[in-house]
Order: C-alpha cells, then structure tokens, then sequence
C-alpha cells in the first residue's frame, strides 16, 4: 500500500461529505423537492467534477440521514427524515452494540428508567382503554408460559405499558431495542419456571397500577428488569475451568 492512499481515502470521504451536505441543503431550501428523483449519478460526477465513488458514498450518506431513499436497482428519490426513520437507523445502531458488554448494559439502564417512569405514569394516568389493554397483553402472557410465545407476550405487555406515556420517541426507541434484548436471551433450563416467575411480576405491576400505588408499581418493575437483566449473565469461568483447559493441551 502507498503512502498516498490514506491520504486519498481521506480527500473522497471530505469531497462526499461536501456534495451530501450540499444536496441535503438544496433538499431542506425546497430545491430539491421531496419524491422526485435526484440527478443521476453522472450528472453529479460532471457537477462536482467528482469520480462516481465519490458521488456514490455522498447518496449512501443521504440515506443513512433520510434525505433519499434508493429502491434496488432505481435512482435515489429525494426524501426528508421522519422521527420513523431516525429512530430506524438509531435502532440499527443499538443493535450493532448488543455484542459489548459495557453497552449492553447502559442500554438494560435506559430500559429500566424508562419503564420504571412509565410504571409511575400508569398510576396516575391511566385511563380505561389502556388499562383494558394492559389486562389483555396480561392475560395472553399467561397463556403463553412455558411456550415459546412467551418472550413476545412478554415485550407486548411491557409495550402497552410504555405506551400509556404517549411519546413515539419513546415508544419507538422501546421497541427496537427491547426486541433485540429479548433475541438475546438465552435459553433456560427451566422454561416454565422462569416464565411464572416473570408473569407473577408482570401482574404484580399491574395490581399496583390498578391499586393507584406507584412506590410499589415502579418498585416491582425495578427489580423485574434488575433480575430479567442479571439472569441472561453468563456464570462466570471457574479456576477448574482453567486446570482443565491446560490437562487437554497435553493430552
């Protein structure tokens, strides 16, 4: 590899960087109207006199903050970005994180507060619709212990909570990355075991919300999610472990 490559990855990466932001700024003045097509991709080349990777990696920046959308195979369409698909492209990002621990774990924290807020919420706000639905996403979790429905009924009674709290940023932060907490989870020895244990506590919050008492509503759903969290920790490696690792290397 040359010494002059870093440098020229670096030139086309700050070139990218220029054209998407000036088309962005076309697209946001009105200049560039929302659902037409944006101008291919050799008029771009022609325009900024750029080379057509360079053009390419200014689209695919478009996209990734919602100023264009690209079908297969199609030219990209102007676009604006939604609170939809920034929350997309956030839980694409927190899904990507799931392999580390330390960030793993903040993202259990942000779990915890909100729904702990949203148990609190419920209490005071609540009305009967939502209560109605709370009972239902209940009843169906029931139904589903000791099978492999259970993880779902249980991310759809935790939703419907989270709902009552009326904010899609929320809402939609929630939903993509407690789908992913739950694809996380391993396996238990005990299915039918853990799921009663998880159910009794989801019943327990709902009791409390009914009851109007949010210490012991916000209380539950602390430990709920603390011990939810810590049961899907691996057991930590034991000395034996090691002593027997070094026996099968001289075998």
């Amino acid at each position: 590899m040359s010494a002059a490559q870093p440098e020229d990855m670096v030139e086309t990466r700050r070139v990218s960087d220029e054209i998407a932001e000036a088309l962005i700024e076309e697209a946001r003045e009105g200049l560039l109207e929302t659902g037409t097509f944006l101008p291919t991709e050799r008029e771009l080349c022609e325009r900024f006199s750029a080379s057509r990777p360079t053009v390419r990696a200014a689209l695919q920046q478009m996209q990734a903050r919602g100023y264009a959308e690209a079908g297969a195979g199609r030219r990209p369409r102007v676009a604006r970005p939604s609170l939809q698909t920034v929350l997309q492209l956030a839980g694409d990002h927190i899904r990507d994180i799931f392999g580390d621990a330390e960030s793993g774990a903040h993202l259990e924290q942000m779990r915890q507060f909100i729904e702990a807020g949203a148990a609190r919420e419920a209490t005071k706000r609540a009305d009967n619709v939502q209560i109605a639905k709370l009972r239902a996403a209940l009843e169906e979790n029931f139904e589903a212990i000791g099978t492999s429905d259970f993880a779902r009924t249980d991310s759809a009674f935790h939703r419907v909570l989270v709902s009552v709290v009326g904010n899609p940023v929320i809402l939609g932060l929630h939903d993509m990355f407690v789908s992913a907490m739950l694809a996380q989870r391993p396996p238990t020895d005990d299915p039918a075991k853990h799921d009663t244990v998880a159910y009794e506590e989801h019943r327990a919050i709902y009791q409390a919300i009914i009851d109007g008492d949010m210490i012991t509503a916000t209380d539950v759903m602390d430990r709920h999610l603390a011990r939810s969290y810590r049961a899907r920790l691996k057991s930590p490696r034991k000395v034996s472990d090691y002593f027997q690792k070094e026996e099968d290397k001289t075998d």
